[in-house]
């Protein structure tokens, strides 16, 4: 039978099991982009210094941004980060679903969270990036009102969107 429970979104979960989760949501992304991007690696260890930086001390690295983490019950299934305010735009970055956990509202529950923090903090333009082969994320993201708009990443396959609050 299919837990059929509501998708809560909770601000950055502090200390215990749910910022624990968030850690391993982190460290499930990365590689999972690692090895979409044909860089496969083995675990945490062999991800590049920055990524690795995000899942050993993800309170340090996000000390400026929102974390936005996704449960179902008392399961940590979900995450987003909301950068800090620059320039009237903050970025969505790290959205993720535990892969047993899809289908059910999670990433668009996580997605209209931020924006609402980004309205809410007097943020004009929300931006993100997208690796192109991420198609569903792509829909995902149209669906909810972002559009592709000029690169302003150096990095190859990226899709850069935007939506205007």
């Amino acid at each position: 039978m299919t837990d059929q429970r509501e998708v809560a979104i909770v601000r950055w979960p502090g200390q215990g099991p749910v910022a624990e989760r968030f850690a391993e949501l982190l460290a499930a992304y990365h590689l999972q982009t690692e090895a979409e991007k044909g860089e496969p690696v083995a675990d945490v260890d062999g991800l590049p210094d920055r990524y690795r930086a995000e899942i050993l001390d993800p309170r340090a690295a996000f000390a400026r941004d929102v974390v936005l983490v996704a449960s179902i019950g008392d399961t940590a299934v979900g995450c987003l980060v909301v950068t800090a305010p620059a320039g009237g735009r903050s970025e969505v970055k790290r959205l993720w679903t535990d892969p047993a956990f899809r289908g059910r509202g999670v990433a668009s529950g996580l997605v209209g969270a931020a924006l609402v923090h980004a309205a809410e903090s007097g943020v004009g333009t929300v931006r993100l990036s997208v690796w192109r082969w991420r198609v569903d994320a792509i829909a995902l993201y149209e669906r909810l009102g972002f559009t592709a708009v000029e690169s302003w990443e150096e990095r190859d396959q990226l899709v850069c969107m935007e939506k205007a609050l």
